[in-house]
């Protein structure tokens, strides 16, 4: 009788395993499902610090808003409130309402709601300074009417506590849903394009980590003769190869046997990521309305397509003053009812450029001139 009954043993079958590596994840990776949640600007704000095309974008948008003044009736009191304006103080460090309204229109245009204060002196007899408020301190909820906004403080343990002085808080959204308190950002459906577009600028730096940082495979085949001592001498030739890639200078590596060096990844090529890049980076300025030459892309276009560009540009500015007039209007009355003075005023902007101001006045001389030549018609007729 056999001892071993190799035709009724069982084989197992080989199986292959593969190792688990963990994905590229950017920042904001994890919020990709969050909408409406107390992510989103936590969301949006690692999309702005990620992305350089984005904050460069809305940086460009807050520059070129320009500048105001506030005229009245008077030029007497038109010196004194734009000298108001002009020296007040801005949160800790900064002067004038330029800064408190960058800082407002940036909070504006990354989360679609901004809320500022206006800061009185402890007499209560003048505006002392102008407080640009952080939305994760405030909370935004209806007062019983669909129409009335009751801004709250947050505190530590959570509850919302009403503010005392609700007509010194200024608060502006950006196109909100129906039935909704806060805004829209800017930056609303472009998380995914992000995503995407970090994970094509991490495979290329992987890639040029592995193929423009040139790695080696040494092989060591040992004959018949040699296998006794295998071990040591493939030992013996890593150690030699370490040190002669870790010198700072060239060292040639000398040794005997069969012994091949081969360049990994020599045969990988780096795919060309020129049209997916654009075609992400075309999504992220569509969607903030910025032209393409304004960001330094060197894009094919037209003259007349840059002139379109800039008068689309242009109604995207006068869309965010008409929502900064509001806020400066009241920072204005409030000034004006302090200091007891009762007339009306009007905040009128510079123009965007110069292009604008050539084009106001082409279009005046055109007025001008269809208008002279209907009248001299009617007096021929």
């Amino acid at each position: 009788m056999a001892l071993f009954n190799f035709r009724n043993k069982k084989t197992s079958d080989f199986k292959i395993q593969t190792a688990v590596s963990d994905g590229y994840q950017n920042d904001f990776s994890s919020f990709l499902k969050t909408s409406r949640s107390v992510c989103e600007r936590s969301l949006y704000k690692s999309l702005k610090d990620s992305i350089p095309i984005i904050d460069a974008a809305i940086s460009k948008i807050i520059r070129l808003m320009g500048d105001f003044k506030i005229k009245t009736d008077s030029p007497i009191i038109d010196e004194q409130v734009n000298g108001f304006l002009k020296s007040i103080r801005v949160n800790a460090c900064e002067t004038g309402i330029h800064s408190f309204l960058s800082c407002y229109l940036q909070q504006l245009l990354v989360y679609g709601t901004a809320v500022g204060e206006i800061v009185l002196d402890r007499q209560c007899k003048n505006v002392s300074a102008l407080y640009n408020a952080s939305l994760d301190d405030i909370d935004l909820v209806y007062d019983g009417d669909p129409l009335n906004i009751k801004i709250c403080t947050v505190a530590q343990n959570g509850d919302r506590i009403p503010v005392k002085y609700p007509s010194l808080i200024l608060c502006s959204s950006i196109m909100p849903e129906p039935g909704q308190l806060y805004g829209t950002s800017i930056l609303k459906g472009l998380p995914f394009i992000a995503d995407t577009l970090l994970k094509i600028f991490n495979a290329i730096g992987t890639n040029w980590d592995r193929v423009g940082n040139v790695r080696f495979a040494v092989s060591y085949k040992p004959t018949e003769n040699e296998r006794s001592f295998s071990k040591d001498r493939a030992r013996l030739i890593a150690e030699e190869w370490s040190k002669a890639m870790k010198s700072p200078q060239p060292k040639d590596f000398i040794t005997v046997g069969d012994v091949s060096i081969k360049v990994i990844g020599a045969d990988n090529q780096i795919p060309d990521s020129n049209i997916p890049v654009r075609q992400l980076l075309e999504q992220i300025i569509a969607k903030l309305s910025i032209p393409p030459f304004l960001l330094g892309l060197s894009w094919s276009s037209t003259e007349r397509m840059s002139s379109q560009q800039a008068d689309i540009l242009t109604s995207e500015l006068e869309y965010y003053r008409r929502i900064l007039d509001s806020s400066i209007t009241k920072i204005c009355d409030t000034f004006f009812k302090l200091n007891a003075i009762n007339t009306g005023f009007e905040i009128v902007w510079d123009n965007i450029n110069l292009q604008d101001e050539v084009e106001l006045a082409k279009a005046r001389l055109l007025n001008a001139q269809a208008l002279q030549i209907e009248n001299k018609l009617e007096r021929n007729d």
